[in-house]
């Protein structure tokens, strides 16, 4: 370095600004980052010792990214060499290792390479780099204020110490202040600068953590302050207000702040706060977002986390964008400020998150087939019977019809679920409602009124599904899958027992309810416990449910060792002939502190076909006899299903050393009763006994003729009001 070279450095460091001048020199001069170089920390014993590996330092401008670096520089015995990523390319990278290489092989010298805004560096840049920090030719040193985990290279980062350094605190900015007006060298310490109390705290409330930006704004107000006749500079608080008129707003549109701050917003909308999310939308708008951007996340946030709850919310943000684009600045903050207020102040609902849940069954599960009523029947009705058996809705009462719309696999699977709120509250039972109609229509046979009445399980796709579609099957089985577990009350460890997995209904809800125990399902046949398996492919396998198949007799031996916390079920004793020795076995399955809820219909209790018919339409004697039989057919002690009351299973409990107490609930509902569904109640069949069976041990042929036409003339495509009686069991030892 010849004389006018030194004469130009000193130059450069006499009028620098403030900030530059006031760059601290050692550790001791350095305020702030306490938690990074304070006593006794890593790095500050790492420079202390001149043994540094690599370093990244990461944090918003004006916290000491560079002066840490400058410090090292100052420190260390290694050759420091610095470049800045904005203006350096690969060939100063090879000539910066050029000189590192001399160095370490001629006088065994280390080398510090030190790289501002490395984040600036494209990859190949950063790739040129990563084989002489990996072997040591360079220790290297780059400062950044992006998250250096996703803006530098994640070999770089591996191989690097992360320092992240925070905004200084208020103290920390006062003390900066108070050491720039001390110093007689490079700051105001030759001067007689009075700083206010009031000016001073603006303007570190201003600097909002950068020391650079306060450090400016203290030479803005020295430097354009006229001294008082006795020399003293005045900072008062006016003259700061002038020197720096606005927050230095931290915010890189392609940055961290970018994305903390939209962040911030969009999450404040979603929470329902109005302030919040205008304060957020403020800083974005004063910072120079695009609003366009902030619409588009708007317009997400409309369908993502409000959905149905409002279905204008979408119609309203995208009027609001279009208002935009037609005004512009600056009058288009005020549909900007529009569409954030209706946003937050919305009915919210995440519901719509149910296509991903569809999505990934379709990617995880095995491909299904459409079921053939919906599939084209315009081509290949006549040849494949494609769409045959497809139920048209608006033929039917409200426009709906429950019929198989999913693949037979995914029978009874639930992806949306609405929420309580807003609109969609009052979509909420009617989806629930039919949707349960659904589950029972396909899974259930409707144990509880036509089937012990008819002669076949077996009846008419057609016919069964209008027997569902007017009923509250679907609003009943809710209640009771409801019922079952508050009486259970079982806990997230527990391990539960299903006693009746056919549809699922009380199975998905106990994986539901103890997602860190366990849930065993036991089902009468393979073909039952195959769609289940089926259904159950979409959980993760710990989630899924146990199948068990057999005679219930054998349950104690296929649970060996297994203690069922919890067991439920329905329609379990109520058809059994053997309910004396089925409920030992049970017994034998509950533990001590076990709890067992069981749901039977109590079919002696249930509604009398004769009841349903007007008294005054038919012959007074016959209504007599048919009333009488409908008693007789409805005790009858040779029949399963007829031979109990509720205290007989209570009385069955005791006897095998449980404690069993009741709860009786008298249950309405509305059901179809189709023509071939009527005819079917009066159609004779050896393999199972039909209502007309029944009823022919009381009354003669004749008798049941006639009731059986008055049947089809006064009921046939009705709607009728059904009764029956439901027996919550709950029993422990």
């Amino acid at each position: 370095m010849d004389l006018f070279d030194h004469h130009r450095e000193a130059q450069i460091d006499t009028e620098a600004p403030l900030a530059a001048r006031m760059r601290p020199r050692t550790l001791d001069e350095f305020i702030g980052q306490e938690a990074v170089v304070g006593p006794g920390r890593l790095l500050r014993r790492a420079i202390q010792a001149d043994q540094l590996s690599s370093l990244i330092f990461y944090g918003p401008p004006g916290t000491g990214k560079t002066t840490l670096a400058r410090i090292i520089a100052n420190t260390t015995k290694a050759h420091f060499i610095a470049i800045n990523a904005v203006l350096a390319g690969v060939k100063d990278i090879r000539d910066a290792i050029a000189t590192a290489q001399d160095l370490r092989g001629q006088q065994g010298r280390r080398t510090i390479l030190f790289v501002d805004e490395v984040h600036r560096f494209n990859k190949a840049q950063q790739d040129a780099l990563l084989p002489w920090v990996e072997n040591g030719t360079v220790i290297l040193i780059g400062a950044t204020t992006e998250n250096p985990y996703f803006e530098v290279n994640q070999a770089l980062v591996s191989r690097s110490r992360i320092f992240q350094l925070q905004p200084l605190q208020a103290t920390d900015l006062k003390r900066v202040a108070a050491q720039a007006l001390a110093d007689g060298e490079r700051g105001y310490g030759h001067r007689l600068v009075e700083l206010k109390p009031e000016a001073l705290d603006h303007l570190v409330n201003v600097a909002n953590g950068d020391a650079r930006a306060l450090l400016n704004a203290l030479e803005l107000a020295v430097e354009t302050t006229e001294p008082q006749a006795d020399g003293t500079i005045e900072v008062s608080l006016a003259v700061a207000e002038e020197s720096i008129q606005r927050r230095a707003v931290l915010y890189d549109k392609d940055g961290d702040a970018h994305f903390d701050t939209i962040s911030a917003f969009i999450k404040s909308v979603r929470g329902s706060d109005p302030d919040a999310a205008l304060y957020w939308l403020a800083r974005m708008v004063y910072a120079g977002e695009d609003p366009r951007y902030v619409f588009r996340r708007l317009v997400i946030l409309a369908s993502e986390d409000i959905g149905l709850a409002d279905p204008q919310a979408v119609t309203v943000v995208t009027s609001c964008a279009a208002a935009f684009d037609r005004v512009g600045m600056p009058e288009g903050r005020y549909p900007l400020a529009q569409a954030t207020l209706y946003l937050a102040t919305a009915a919210k609902s995440n519901s719509v998150m149910a296509f991903f849940d569809a999505l990934a069954t379709v990617e995880q599960a095995q491909p299904q087939a459409v079921p053939n009523p919906l599939r084209d029947a315009n081509r290949d009705k006549q040849g494949f019977g494609h769409g045959q058996g497809y139920l048209y809705p608006h033929a039917y009462r409200e426009h709906w019809v429950a019929q198989q719309y999913l693949p037979t696999g995914l029978q009874g699977q639930v992806f949306y679920q609405p929420s309580s709120q807003g609109y969609e509250a009052t979509l909420q039972p009617q989806v629930c409602r039919r949707r349960e109609a659904q589950l029972a229509a396909v899974m259930e046979g409707d144990t509880t009124h036509t089937d012990i009445l008819t002669n076949s399980p077996d009846d008419p796709v057609r016919d069964r599904w209008l027997q569902r579609t007017l009923s509250q099957t679907g609003s009943q089985l809710g209640w009771l899958r409801d019922r079952i577990f508050a009486l259970a009350a079982p806990q997230r460890h527990h391990v539960i027992l299903d006693l009746q997995g056919r549809s699922g209904l009380l199975t998905w809800e106990a994986v539901r309810q103890v997602p860190e125990g366990g849930v065993y399902v036991w089902v009468a046949s393979e073909a039952e416990a195959q769609g289940l398996q089926q259904q159950a492919a979409g959980l993760p396998e710990l989630s899924r449910p146990l199948v068990i198949t057999g005679d219930l007799q054998a349950l104690p031996t296929q649970l060996t060792g297994v203690r069922c916390d919890r067991i439920v079920g329905r329609h379990v004793l109520g058809i059994r002939p053997d309910k004396s020795a089925a409920i030992a076995r049970l017994a034998d399955l509950l533990p001590e502190n076990g709890r067992l809820v069981l749901a039977e219909t109590v079919y002696r209790r249930g509604q009398r076909p004769s009841a349903l018919i007007e008294a005054t339409s038919i012959d007074s004697a016959l209504y007599q006899r048919w009333q009488a039989a409908d008693e007789q057919l409805m005790r009858a002690e040779d029949d399963p299903r007829f031979d109990w009351k509720a205290t007989t299973l209570q009385a069955h409990f005791q006897q095998a050393g449980l404690i069993c107490g009741v709860n009786s609930e008298a249950l309405n509902s509305q059901r179809y009763l189709s023509p071939a569904l009527l005819q079917r109640w009066f159609t004779t069949n050896t393999s199972r006994p039909s209502y007309r069976d029944r009823l022919g041990k009381y009354l003669s042929a004749s008798d049941l003729e006639a009731i059986a036409a008055i049947c089809q003339r006064q009921l046939a495509g009705q709607t009728v009001s059904m009764r029956s009686q439901l027996a919550l069991f709950v029993v422990h030892r």
